[in-house]
């Protein structure tokens, strides 16, 4: 990434600030809000798509609205630490649905994990079911979200 952002200037932290806030732009538009013309517009932006710094568009959904507003914290601790008990925790946490991020850590424990479900029912399944079983959990610690005061996907980057 660091050869990526060496490369980058202010017309290109201009189009990614632009599309983190609004990725359905039309290229036109984009450049208009940018100052440059169509073509050097679309020539960058097929070149940060390219080079992996754009890695998709996606709708972004109110999980509120969508009944799931239940959201908890979970410290995770392992038993063992060594490259392949990490991997395999990597990779079987990631195909878990309700898990929204996950974060290797340096601390008291390994991984903090933000879960997603519509209700404590739901999130004490996923934690007994999905979360207590992955590959090398030993212990883990959950921290009940109250109320999200500030979430905010996607920062402004000029």
């Amino acid at each position: 990434m660091q050869d990526d952002q060496a490369n980058l200037d202010r017309f290109d932290y201009a189009i990614l600030s632009e599309l983190g806030r609004e990725a359905r732009l039309s290229v036109t538009e984009l450049a208009k809000r940018i100052g440059l013309s169509k073509s050097p517009t679309q020539a960058r932006l097929r070149r940060l798509e390219m080079s992996g710094i754009i890695i998709g568009y996606r709708a972004l959904l109110d999980p509120v609205k969508l009944g799931l507003d239940h959201v908890a914290f979970v410290e995770v601790k392992l038993a063992d630490t060594r490259e392949t008990a990490l991997t395999a925790f990597n990779r079987a946490v990631a195909k878990i649905a309700e898990v929204e991020q996950c974060h290797m850590i340096a601390g008291n424990f390994d991984y903090l994990l933000k879960i997603r479900t519509r209700d404590m029912a739901s999130y004490r399944q996923v934690l007994g079911e999905k979360i207590s079983t992955l590959p090398g959990v030993s212990h883990t610690s959950t921290f009940v979200v109250m109320e999200a005061v500030k979430e905010t996907v996607s920062g402004d980057l000029t």
